[in-house]
């Protein structure tokens, strides 16, 4: 929506007295809200992604982790001091393990992957979509379990190189 289409809306919505208007046209969503002044005030639309996930509440507290849980950018931060590569996610969706439920993993704790080998997919608006290693390497840690859902640039695995 240009600027020209802009004003001749909100100039309808005064001349026939609307006081709250929404509109989504693609993927724009605007909403609109006149108060007592005439005065018209836009909001802009809600964000497409949610931030990445933080620490666990009880780990925020002080309190021990339990053993199976991640907290992400910590570990993922000292696993690239390390020296290990981590694939992250593109997209946010569904991380699964296998192509079919009942199918073995692509990838266990300990494989040696190649550049290019499938690694996961992850599933997004009924779309699977194969994520695969960016360098070849050995699995060192995965991050997400089976059908958990994932935001973008979450870890998914460590190689070491």
């Amino acid at each position: 929506m240009n600027v020209k289409e802009l004003k001749e809306l909100i100039e309808f919505l005064i001349a026939k007295d609307i006081s709250e208007f929404e509109l989504e046209r693609g993927d724009v969503k605007m909403r609109m809200k006149r108060g007592a002044s005439g005065a018209v005030a836009i909001s802009p639309a809600a964000p497409i992604f949610a931030p990445p996930p933080g620490p666990a509440p009880a780990a925020a507290a002080g309190a021990p982790a339990p053993a199976h849980a991640s907290t992400g950018v910590g570990e993922t931060a000292g696993a690239e001091e390390a020296g290990m590569h981590v694939v992250r996610s593109p997209i946010v969706g569904t991380f699964y393990e296998a192509g079919a439920p009942g199918a073995p993993p692509f990838v266990q704790l300990g494989d040696v992957v190649q550049t290019g080998q499938c690694l996961c997919i992850i599933e997004a608006m009924k779309l699977m979509n194969e994520i695969e290693a960016d360098i070849s390497g050995t699995i060192v840690k995965r991050y997400v379990e089976n059908a958990q859902p994932v935001e973008y640039g979450q870890p998914l695995f460590a190689l070491k190189p």
